[in-house]
């Protein structure tokens, strides 16, 4: 018997077809699916319909390869693909393969993506084809097209900035069709998600107009942050300065004086929070705190803060990190600071829910020991960013705090970068309006910026958006674009110093002791030319030799 194989496309394509289907055999609906010919009767079902868009493939369940780039996964886990983080499981984990000179089109991280996406767009080209047969206010219709629009667009905008060339599909296709479909090139994919943005924006809503109950539903603010953030990749500096003033403008959204209650659930509905991951406790739980608390507090440690990060964060007045400093504290490495670097790391000698976080590497008795072997730190930090450490349920299927898309601290650097590479002049006023709201805000009170020199400013700037979105899932995005991947994924990544440590710090044979005396993690290759764009899922070529 020969036996086909069928196209993720192919899949979702035919699963959509089935449930279409009517059973005459019965004369009934399915009692396990909807079906076509009697659902899209009411705007009860239509809001159903339009649940399973936002939906997509994003997995509640405990998960490694990212379900959905808004999944916890997708936004924390891609970070371990950067120069800011590290996968305890080590150099042949799928998340550091993407970017340390190994990758391959069967990494599973690719494929799980590819698929989260197209399994979102399918379920949107179904939404769309349907919705106009809804009896219902032609408002409310407008609207829930708009965000189904929106929803397929973000999934092109992903799949573009790092898969490129992709297929462009807007309606639900047989399996034939699927199998055999072509690529679309990333510059015919980026116009198509600009204008479905650019007409979805004016059927959303406002954020300020979205009420309690529907938090969790794409605002007009996010529409627009979403095309600013296209133009930027598209170096349309210009119209992404006019798109980004538009929410600026509107005035509904603040920098929270509180940075870290941002990422937890008593402010994750701050109007800083423009668009964000929802998770309910137990029935949909965010998975992050078993992933990644420490040992001591019953976590997994995954993800590992690598010093390259940690020394970006400036001393309280502004001035450059440096070890040697009288300032720094090696007792107390948060000490005199930019706050953000005590609210984002786990660092030794600090505490963690009331517990003492002890990662020395010579402490062999501890439980979060930094070594190659204990399920504990790789670099000697840990992640604090998103957690309530009051919390006291299943790290598992217990916690419930939300994980932010679009913040409007984004909003306002991306308006500053840009003016800046507009080539406009940058003011002092508008520092002030941008950079300076982000870094004054109460709970981080850093020094204004005061440089209004393009390439001085243009350094301070990066520097600010990496401290600020740490750990969101924008910093891959934001290397890849700035074409500076080649340079910051390449050589040697270190881990916290130790001075007073006994041991050999992991160094490789032959290397000379560091002068820092900085754990040893990794080397990574990044392959300029090859690893700014990811091959497409080698099991979709297998099937499918157009997208080769």
């Amino acid at each position: 018997m020969k036996r086909y194989k069928l196209s993720t496309v192919a899949i979702l394509s035919a699963i959509l077809l089935l449930q279409a289907s009517c059973s005459d055999d019965l004369e009934k609906s399915p009692t396990n699916q909807y079906d076509s010919a009697t659902f899209w009767t009411n705007e009860t079902n239509a809001l159903i319909g339009l649940t399973a868009v936002y939906r997509g493939n994003l997995s509640y369940a405990f998960q490694v390869e990212p379900t959905d780039w808004w999944s916890y996964a997708g936004l924390a886990f891609l970070e371990l693909a950067t120069d800011n983080s590290y996968d305890r499981r080590g150099d042949n984990s799928n998340l550091n393969r993407l970017t340390n000179g190994t990758l391959l089109p069967n990494n599973a991280v690719l494929l799980s993506l590819w698929k989260g996406s197209y399994k979102k767009i399918t379920i949107a080209n179904d939404f769309l084809a349907h919705i106009e047969e809804v009896p219902m206010d032609e408002t409310k219709k407008l609207r829930f097209r708009s965000e189904a629009r929106f929803l397929r667009a973000s999934q092109y905008f992903y799949l573009s900035q790092h898969f490129g060339n992709v297929p462009l599909v807007t309606r639900v296709l047989t399996s034939e069709e699927a199998n055999t479909v072509t690529k679309t090139s990333k510059a015919e994919i980026e116009n198509f998600v600009s204008q479905e943005l650019s007409e979805a924006v004016a059927g959303l809503p406002r954020y300020r107009d979205i009420p309690a109950a529907e938090i969790g539903r794409v605002s007009r603010q996010a529409g627009l942050a979403f095309l600013g953030r296209l133009q930027l990749a598209q170096k349309k500096f210009r119209e992404a300065a006019v798109t980004y003033r538009q929410i600026i403008d509107f005035g509904d959204n603040i920098i929270d004086p509180d940075y870290a209650g941002l990422f937890t659930p008593a402010n994750e509905n701050s109007a800083e929070n423009i668009f964000s991951t929802q998770f309910i406790e137990l029935k949909a739980p965010n998975y992050l705190p078993q992933h990644a608390y420490p040992a001591i507090a019953g976590g997994y440690h995954f993800i590992n803060p690598y010093e390259a990060l940690a020394v970006n964060y400036d001393f309280i007045d502004g001035t450059p990190f440096s070890y040697d400093d009288p300032r720094f504290n090696l007792a107390n490495r948060a000490e005199n600071r930019d706050p953000r670097f005590a609210y984002t790391f786990l660092w030794d000698g600090c505490t963690f829910g009331g517990k003492p976080y002890d990662c020395h590497p010579d402490h062999t008795a501890s439980i979060d020991q930094l070594t190659v072997s204990k399920q504990a730190t790789r670099t000697g930090y840990g992640l604090r960013k998103y957690f309530d450490e009051t919390f006291t349920g299943s790290l598992a299927t217990g916690y419930s705090g939300n994980m932010p898309v679009i913040r409007y601290a984004e909003i306002l650097l991306s308006y500053l970068e840009a003016v800046l590479e507009s080539g406009d002049p940058v003011t002092q006023s508008l520092l002030d309006e941008t950079i300076n709201k982000v870094r004054g805000r109460t709970s981080v009170q850093m020094p204004p910026v005061t440089e209004t020199d393009a390439d001085r400013l243009r350094p301070v700037l990066r520097k600010e958006r990496r401290i600020e979105l740490a750990m969101e899932g924008i910093r891959l995005w934001d290397i890849l674009r700035w074409g500076i991947a080649g340079e910051v994924l390449t050589g040697d990544f270190w881990g916290a110093p130790f001075p007073d440590s006994q041991g050999a710090l992991n160094l490789p044979a032959g290397y000379p002791k560091d002068p820092y005396a900085r754990w040893w993690v990794t080397k990574k290759n990044f392959r300029v030319g090859q690893d700014e764009v990811w091959p497409v899922p080698e099991s979709e070529t297998n099937i499918n030799p157009n997208l080769k």
